[in-house]
């Protein structure tokens, strides 16, 4: 194999550790759709629809309804939650409306979404609608503020254009409206580094603000669309079980997992913001990093003298041992700009800050297992500084070559 074969199946293999949980969720969610679109049609219709449709609206509304309550009341003044509420509110009032005309205009035939996917064209016009309700979470998270009224309309308005060309025109313009969606959810997933790379600049430790979740969230909505594009053809009724529970599952995951995770963005400029007030109003004159001045000598020096400083405070107090360790600790020792802080560990070690405390964590776990070789992986993870045994062993894995289990075999041999 050559080398940059190699470099690819590397690659290939590192990209699978990191997203395996996020294959295996979409496999086995696929896998759950296709069983239900073939055992759907054994549903009696008589039942479906007076029954089993009706109860899967009010489970719906519910559970918007409630998502909604739980994240107006614990927003703790987070853009994102208010947003996502809100989004809540308006998915519980279109499924109480669908309820009041199954109750009433279609009381005696298919329900209130068959008749919408009969309506040549605009079945699509509206699944982009509801689809762009489900985008504004995860743009917001990647992109905090930036989706605000006019750029709403920007993103809606090609589907009602194209909804009214389809109309008017004898050309069939529906594959465009059932493609849009997916730009949607490319130039979102193009955000997903940058996001990321945010953390991994501010933060030790992943968890709950990893962007795996991020990935799990577009999978669903990726198999949503493809389900409600699918139903658009397949017009038997019973099929649209399928799509209500699909949506209650999304819709309950999605704000059990909103309103548990925190928002790494606010944490971080709160205390930007709070740093650059306390030095607006210092009368120190003192250039805070060389960053800026890179060929300056003075600046070079003061460069080396806080490197060692920084190297010295971690080997001696060992800050990394605190799972929630984070980019602005260290600003206590280097009181300096975040920025210049995150550039400074960039230009001397050539990594991240979530790298940087990595690779002190693992220096510090495989001491604890030689010191100690029939500990508990669990208590290595613990001691180490990582948040959970699974984070453990990933990181250790993707870092090493190898598991914590190979590794002290490997040391027991020698």
């Amino acid at each position: 194999m050559s080398r940059e074969n190699a470099n690819w199946v590397e690659k290939l293999r590192i990209f699978y550790t990191e997203y395996r949980s996020e294959f295996i969720f979409g496999a086995l969610l696929t896998g759950a759709v296709v069983l239900s679109y073939a055992l759907s049609p054994l549903i009696p219709e008589k039942i479906f629809r007076r029954y089993l449709s009706p109860a899967m609206n009010c489970a719906i509304f519910v559970s918007c309804a409630l998502g909604a309550w739980l994240l107006f009341r614990h927003n703790s003044g987070m853009r994102i939650r208010l947003m996502s509420a809100v989004t809540m509110v308006v998915w519980a009032v279109l499924t109480f409306i669908a309820i009041l005309l199954k109750a009433t205009m279609y009381n005696n035939s298919l329900d209130a979404a068959t008749g919408l996917l009969s309506m040549d064209g605009w079945e699509y016009v509206l699944g982009n609608i509801f689809g762009w309700l489900l985008l504004i979470y995860p743009t917001e998270l990647l992109r905090p503020g930036w989706l605000n009224f006019k750029r709403s309309v920007l993103q809606l308005l090609p589907v009602l254009i194209v909804g009214m060309l389809d109309g008017l025109l004898d050309t069939d313009l529906r594959w465009l409206l059932a493609a849009y969606p997916f730009v949607l959810l490319a130039y979102i997933g193009s955000n997903i580094r940058a996001y990321r790379n945010y953390c991994e600049e501010n933060y030790s430790s992943m968890e709950d603000i990893d962007a795996q979740w991020i990935v799990r969230y577009l999978i669903m909505i990726i198999i949503l669309g493809a389900s409600f594009c699918f139903l658009s053809i397949a017009h038997f009724p019973t099929r649209i079980f399928t799509q209500q529970w699909l949506l209650f599952f999304i819709i309950t995951y999605s704000n059990e997992q909103i309103l548990f995770r925190p928002d790494p963005w606010r944490d971080v400029q709160k205390y930007d913001a709070q740093w650059e007030q306390e030095n607006l109003t210092s009368n120190e004159t003192e250039q805070p990093l060389m960053v800026q001045q890179p060929d300056d000598a003075a600046s070079i020096i003061g460069q080396s003298e806080s490197v060692q400083l920084l190297e010295q405070w971690m080997e001696t107090e060992k800050p990394y041992l605190n799972k929630d360790f984070r980019l602005t600790d260290m600003m206590k020792i280097l009181p300096m700009n975040r920025t210049y802080l995150s550039q400074l560990i960039n230009n001397e070690f050539g990594c991240n800050f979530y790298q940087y405390v990595t690779t002190y964590r693992i220096k510090e776990a495989k001491r604890l297992m030689r010191a100690n070789p029939t500990a508990k992986m669990q208590q290595i993870a613990e001691q180490s500084g990582f948040s959970s045994t699974t984070v453990f062993g990933r990181v250790f894995a993707r870092e090493t070559g190898m598991t914590p289990s190979e590794w002290c075999a490997q040391f027991d041999n020698t």
